[in-house]
């Protein structure tokens, strides 16, 4: 398997090569890059639009199109319009690598963009260094698209190690909780969060009393919480999908175990309050990577009131979300990238474009700078808590103090 997996890998690169030069000779050199013509800038998106991850690729999915349509309605970058290839990859790495080698040997998509997942993504490391393709706009905090460095990976949102960072500070800080245990997906996610949580605790000389794990694409989470429940745990960290996480915390509370419940972003907040319900009387905490998605009254000045008005414009029956603003987020800086690349597109222009971005603006305390050896976007970690079926904005830590008296 691994060797047909290279020789398809060598076949695309000199297919891909091929098709370069010979756009070069046909077209007189005004482009060579490939997926751009005089007309379009085609991308290739790998992403969950089915299956028990789908509401997180397509809501990721329509917050860039809601914004990529509106520049292609204003006359695109440079009279290109900007046209996103999607398939759905099923949050399964075999599919979204499979996926991607065709995007790369068909030789019709520009960069990457908007790809979901840690366990997916990730697979697909080697081919975009080996094609020397931009991959732009992940929703994933994965440590291993920003370590070791990678000039053709573009992050925008904070990484889980962030993430897992405050939320373990803010637990042992301020509400004294020493006793937190880790429930996660057994995959290249789960351990992600796994890991950066042992960090953080690691800070403050401690360890997670517990550990318990399920399997993607299931629901089987009886065991770990079993675990977790009989150490004692007064809070636990979540890194999960939205099924295996609702799930969790209902049986939790059907026990009769009441701890503090945090969850890292990609767990989707909506979707994990709709699965929870309006009526739960759980603490359930989350951490996100963008501001609340909503509209402030000032859209020329935050990204998050223009994403909900382009969202109601083009997509009026869908209802603005975390995931959704991050989607709308990665569009954004894909488009000041092309911008500042110039009409003579290529990608290494545009890498290089991506590079010189500094203090770009995007709302209120959110701005992005890049660098030559950075490739790290937003660094900003925002709370909120489930509050009747919603997550709202959440900063009063104190009145948390003596929850974690409540687990059993």
């Amino acid at each position: 398997m691994n060797i047909v997996f290279r020789l398809l890998t060598i076949l695309g690169l000199i297919l891909a090569l091929t098709a370069c030069n010979s756009s070069d000779n046909i077209h007189g050199n005004r482009w060579s890059a490939p997926g751009v013509s005089d007309t379009e800038i085609r991308l290739g998106s790998s992403l969950a639009l089915t299956g028990h991850a789908g509401y997180l690729g397509t809501q990721t999915l329509r917050g860039a199109e809601a914004y990529l349509r509106h520049v292609n309605d204003h006359g695109g970058i440079f009279g290109r319009k900007i046209l996103v290839e999607a398939k759905d990859d099923f949050y399964d790495p075999p599919h979204c690598l499979a996926n991607t080698q065709r995007f790369i040997i068909d030789n019709e998509v520009f960069a990457l963009f908007c790809y979901v997942g840690t366990p997916t993504t990730v697979k697909v490391l080697p081919l975009v260094e080996e094609a020397h393709i931009p991959l732009i706009g992940m929703f994933t905090g994965a440590n291993a698209l920003r370590q070791p460095f990678n000039r053709y990976v573009i992050n925008i949102r904070a990484s889980y190690y962030q993430e897992t960072e405050a939320t373990v500070r803010h637990l042992v800080e301020d509400l004294g909780i020493r006793r937190i245990a880790v429930f996660y997906q057994y995959d290249a996610y789960g351990f992600d969060g796994l890991i950066g949580t042992e960090l953080a605790l690691k800070d403050f000389g401690i360890e997670p009393v517990a550990r318990g794990s399920y399997t993607r694409g299931t629901l089987d989470v009886e065991e770990g919480l079993e675990r977790i429940r009989k150490s004692g745990a007064e809070a636990v960290v979540m890194v999960g999908t939205y099924g295996a996480c609702a799930r969790f915390i209902t049986l939790s509370h059907d026990k009769g175990y009441d701890p503090i419940f945090y969850n890292v972003s990609f767990v989707g907040a909506e979707e994990l309050a709709r699965r929870i319900g309006p009526d739960s009387k759980a603490t359930v905490l989350m951490s996100q990577v963008v501001p609340q998605p909503e509209s402030t009254g000032t859209e020329e000045d935050s990204a998050a009131g223009q994403y909900v008005t382009l969202l109601k414009r083009y997509f009026p029956d869908d209802t603005p979300s975390f995931v959704g603003l991050e989607g709308y987020l990665n569009a954004r800086i894909l488009v000041e990238g092309l911008k500042k690349a110039g009409p003579n597109l290529t990608r290494e222009g545009f890498i290089d474009a991506i590079e010189s971005i500094r203090d770009f603006k995007l709302g209120p305390g959110m701005s992005i700078t890049y660098g030559p050896q950075d490739r790290q976007g937003l660094e900003q970690v925002h709370f909120t808590r489930l509050d009747h079926g919603r997550f709202m904005p959440f900063s009063d830590w104190e009145s948390l103090k003596g929850r974690q008296g409540d687990a059993q």
